[in-house]
């Protein structure tokens, strides 16, 4: 009894201790009153998760500590942030109502609390509504930005803490992490934040290669410490007698970014050069920002030659996130090239900080990037899209993405996402603009619609009023807005062909003795595969639905309750993976209580035994198995969790699975022998296909090959990398495929 009493008393201290530090890193922000306030949100936090443990068995309030701790520190939000930080949870898992923190705490808070709560549940439970949910997320943030801001306070922290979760829940977080709130971090300017999700993330859904990327990292550790050093010390001095005050220091590249490069250009990690950039901080007065950072630039290329086509301006034009600096890439002393990046103070707080230092530097007015697109995310809320993933993907492609710079005719600047479109452009300077254009002039030059502006482009639109917006255009334009005003246009002109097609089938129901029910009308749309009522009322009166088909239905006498085709579907799934045919041996355990049943091997992955593996319950194929890196997996455990199995490979080895190669080197004679040689003779391994191309003395090519498991694979890969003239050899799989 003692021992327990000892552990509760040194908790108490440890909390105190986690307390005092939070009020360490939010010092710089208290005014008169606020520290009162913030302890009383303390106490009221301690007191109401005080039977409450952590799946680490730790005390709950280390949690809403940590949330508040990082929101200060790490984001730089005030007071009142930090209070609904602390009161989080409160609501949702405690007896504290809304109304109680609204008494105690004022409106703004409750109003904070309110959104917190409403979204607490996004991605933490299984179900199918990840899509809907992040809307609902979404509008919150149109209300006051500080709730998401809180909440990726809220995930990093978990994110950091989540080696005791079950591995099928960390992989879900994973990559809802991944799909939205690294991108949302990004785009909210929170860049330090971003790469430590994306690193986070990366460990728990490619364990392997982050180690090693990692373990490679620490390895060149002292020695890439010492190419910065003697880098970064001549241009200290030249800044120095420029009388410029500047912090000169190198920064390490995530390791996910480092992940990107070796998968964006296939090359291994000893030919990623730029693990690291040089940044150089200057102490500039607020007129002279722009000025001194050109300056700086001038005075580094003078010491290493820069590569022309590398150079960025975000100063002259801010990202919309308000991100400012100025990149360069400059060739350093033992012939690699090195990334640097010159800020002043002001601007790397806005590019570590993001939206919450707008606020302190009191730049958040109507014509700030954030501002604007705030004001983006407003409009893209109010759109008619009613099916929640296609906005989603809208919302990524728009919001997630970078922009270029379009001029109009008289030279206003207007902002688009990278690869728009003219007709994209039109509908940004206006919804009729857009609904009418036939063409358009990129500087001063005939371009179709479905042209792609480059950045810079002046661009002039040709309209007409005879125009109407076309299906095809869906296929080309990229924002939001013109997807948005398209489908609107079509929807309406779709619904006018319904209301004919309604009184059509009324008619031909009435003819065959069926009743005109919603029940009816719901078993027609799930017998003709349609995904609505008004779908149904369209195809028949554009002719694709006759009397013989409903005869046809009224003789399959087929029996469906009264539900919505998405209530159908889902009840499918859970049918299939409850009736889904077992196996008597296989290699694959699948679902919760791990049985043998039917699966199908993913092609966009082409996963073998060994590799990290889950199931996806597909409408018309059965269960799918992806690796975990799957390209498809980020969107699939994101947008379906409800169609998730677990799924594990047992110890048989009998089966031999296909799995391609890719290799690279040096053009031999007899190089083609000697790798047959090691695949058919060394390993016994069968192939399917070779491919070589062979250009200046270099060679490329893919082998298709049957491996039994992962093991058996990388065997492979070691021996083949020793023939010699072989300079890498990796794994690949095939491209993304379509969900089902």
């Amino acid at each position: 009894m003692k021992e327990i009493v000892i552990d509760l008393e040194a908790e108490k201290k440890e909390i105190l201790k986690r307390y005092r530090a939070l009020l360490r890193a939010c010092k710089a922000t208290l005014q008169k009153g606020d520290e009162r306030m913030i302890r009383k949100a303390f106490e009221v936090a301690v007191e109401s998760h005080q039977d409450m443990r952590r799946k680490s068995g730790e005390p709950y309030i280390y949690h809403p500590i940590a949330v508040a701790h990082i929101a200060a520190e790490e984001i730089g939000l005030g007071p009142t942030s930090i209070v609904c930080a602390l009161l989080h949870d409160v609501v949702e898992d405690t007896d504290v109502t809304l109304d109680d923190i609204e008494r105690d705490f004022g409106k703004k808070v409750a109003k904070i609390i309110d959104g917190l709560t409403k979204i607490s549940g996004v991605f933490d439970t299984n179900s199918s509504l990840q899509a809907e949910n992040f809307r609902k997320m979404l509008l919150t943030m149109a209300d006051d930005v500080r709730v998401i801001l809180i909440k990726l306070a809220d995930r990093l922290h978990n994110m950091r803490t989540m080696e005791f979760m079950p591995r099928d829940k960390q992989l879900k977080l994973s990559s809802e992490t991944i799909y939205l709130y690294a991108p949302l971090a990004h785009r909210l300017g929170l860049y330090a934040i971003k790469s430590e999700l994306e690193d986070l993330s990366m460990k728990y859904m490619e364990p392997e290669t982050y180690q090693f990327i990692k373990k490679k990292l620490n390895e060149k550790k002292a020695e890439r410490e010492k190419f910065i050093r003697d880098f970064i010390e001549p241009v200290k001095k030249v800044l120095e007698t420029q009388h410029l005050n500047a912090d000169v220091f190198g920064r390490p590249k995530s390791i996910h970014s480092i992940w990107n490069k070796m998968k964006k250009k296939n090359i291994p990690f000893e030919e990623v050069y730029d693990l690291f950039a040089i940044r150089i901080i200057l102490d500039s007065a607020p007129e002279n920002e722009k000025a001194d950072c050109w300056k700086a630039y001038s005075d580094v290329t003078d010491i290493y030659r820069p590569n022309p086509d590398r150079l960025r301006d975000w100063i002259s034009s801010p990202k919309a996130n308000g991100y400012e600096s100025l990149h360069t890439t400059v060739m350093g002393p033992r012939g690699q090239w090195v990334e640097i990046q010159i800020r002043t103070t002001r601007m790397n707080e806005i590019a570590e900080k993001g939206f919450a230092a707008h606020w302190k530097y009191k730049e958040s007015s109507a014509e700030s990037g954030l501002d604007q697109w705030i004001h983006k995310v407003r409009e893209l809320l109010k759109s008619p899209e009613t099916n929640a993933l296609d906005f989603l993907d809208d919302f990524k492609m728009n919001l997630f993405s970078d922009e270029i710079f379009i001029f109009t005719p008289k030279g206003a600047l207007v902002q688009l996402p990278t690869n728009a479109t003219a007709l994209d452009f039109a509908f940004e300077i206006h919804s009729d603009v857009g609904a009418r254009c036939i063409g358009a002039k990129v500087n001063h030059k005939l371009v179709p619609l479905s042209y792609k502006l480059q950045n810079g482009d002046q661009v002039e639109i040709i309209t007409s009023s005879k125009q109407q917006p076309k299906e095809d255009w869906l296929n080309f334009v990229v924002t939001a807005k013109a997807k948005s005003k398209i489908k609107s246009a079509l929807k309406e002109e779709k619904r006018k062909v319904a209301e004919n097609g309604k009184e059509i089938l009324e008619r031909k129901l009435k003819s065959l003795k069926i009743s005109y029910t919603s029940d009816n009308l719901y078993k027609l749309s799930y017998f003709f595969k349609l995904q609505s009522t008004q779908d149904l009322f369209y195809n028949v009166a554009q002719g694709l639905i006759d009397l013989k088909d409903l005869k046809e239905f009224v003789a399959s006498e087929k029996v469906v309750e009264n539900r919505s085709p998405e209530k159908i579907e889902a009840d499918q799934i859970q049918n299939l993976i409850r009736n889904v045919k077992t196996k008597d041996s296989d290699i694959l355990l699948i679902g919760e209580d791990m049985q043998k049943i039917d699966y199908r091997l993913a092609t966009c992955c082409n996963p073998i035994p060994g590799d990290d593996v889950f199931g996806f319950v597909t409408v018309n194929e059965g269960i799918k198995i992806h690796q975990t890196s799957c390209p498809n997996a980020t969107k699939l455990m994101s947008n379906y969790g409800y169609r998730i199995v677990k799924a594990k490979w047992t110890n048989q080895q009998e089966l031999a699975f296909l799995t391609g190669l890719r290799i690279k080197g040096i053009d031999d004679v007899g190089l083609i022998n000697k790798l047959t040689t090691v695949i058919s003779n060394d390993f016994k391994v069968n192939m399917r296909s070779l491919t070589v191309d062979s250009n200046d003395g270099i060679f490329e090519g893919t082998i298709m090959v049957y491996v039994h498991d992962k093991e058996h694979l990388d065997n492979l890969i070691k021996k083949l990398k020793l023939v010699r003239g072989v300079t890498s050899v990796a794994r690949f799989d095939s491209t993304l495929e379509k969900v089902s």
